[in-house]
């Protein structure tokens, strides 16, 4: 994926620590949220990536602050969390999320979650509460 911010000396992404998928994924406070968007994407038969974790919760926080996010709102959500994904890979995953289903192109060039996606999180919060209840 193209960095227009990486330098050009042939020093490696690596070697900085806030690239690694395993530092974008440590944050305690993000696991359980991913854990719904993972049963999200699998209940719409797609694979688990890194980039759709990240699009979809930027999505939700979005819809939590009744804000409205068109591409490039989603690309400088993820820029301002120190997550470097390209626009285009965005606009992409995007993409396909509408064409799945899970996600919703409306009509101000904006983007949500579908109504089908969200009441599919809202089923699987209500499970897990309901399991919280038992234990």
């Amino acid at each position: 994926m193209y960095d227009q911010h990486r330098s050009t000396d042939g020093n490696s992404l690596q070697r900085d620590p806030s690239y690694s998928s395993a530092a974008m994924l440590a944050k305690p406070a993000e696991r359980g949220s991913n854990d719904r968007i993972r049963q999200l994407l699998k209940h719409f038969g797609l694979r688990t990536s890194l980039i759709r974790l990240k699009v979809i919760d930027a999505l939700l926080s979005a819809a939590q602050d009744n804000r409205r996010l068109g591409v490039r709102g989603v690309h400088s959500y993820l820029l301002e969390l120190g997550i470097p994904l390209s626009f285009l890979s965005v606009r992409e995953v995007l993409k396909r999320l509408c064409s799945e289903g899970v996600v919703q192109l409306n009509a101000d060039k904006s983007y949500s979650l579908h109504a089908d996606a969200a009441a599919t999180l809202q089923q699987q919060d209500n499970a897990s509460q309901a399991a919280d209840l038992d234990t």
